[in-house]
């Protein structure tokens, strides 16, 4: 079964994306919730999810850390991570490709379009 962790700060974004994930017709996906950084390693470490939408912005161990350690120094490169983040300057996704990103989108974000990227990392058939 694939593995989705989400990673943010804010429970109403926690919530869209879980809703998203889970309303892909006929998919079964393992989600997992971060609230920071330090958790989302944690859970990144055991589980290794295919995919992890990782905010930027949140307390103690921000996502430019978390996708630094996963994808430079873990070398965990199969797992996809996409940054979501308020930040939508050119020098904050330019940070983002330096750590490791595999994508970055600035919220407010489409539903259908991280829907889309779910299908499509996963290989989903929906």
């Amino acid at each position: 079964m694939p593995k989705v962790l989400i990673v943010d700060d804010e429970p109403n974004i926690r919530l869209l994306l879980e809703r998203i994930i889970e309303d892909l017709d006929n998919s079964e996906v393992e989600v997992f919730i971060a609230e920071e950084g330090g958790k989302a390693l944690k859970i990144i470490k055991e589980e290794k999810p295919e995919l992890v939408f990782l905010d930027i912005m949140m307390p103690e161990i921000n996502g430019y850390d978390v996708c630094n350690i996963v994808k430079n120094k873990l070398k965990l490169k199969d797992v996809y991570i996409v940054m979501l983040t308020a930040k939508g300057q050119e020098f904050d996704k330019q940070k983002g490709n330096e750590v490791g990103a595999d994508i970055y989108m600035t919220k407010p974000f489409n539903p259908d379009e991280i829907a889309k990227k779910t299908v499509e990392v996963l290989g989903l058939v929906t």
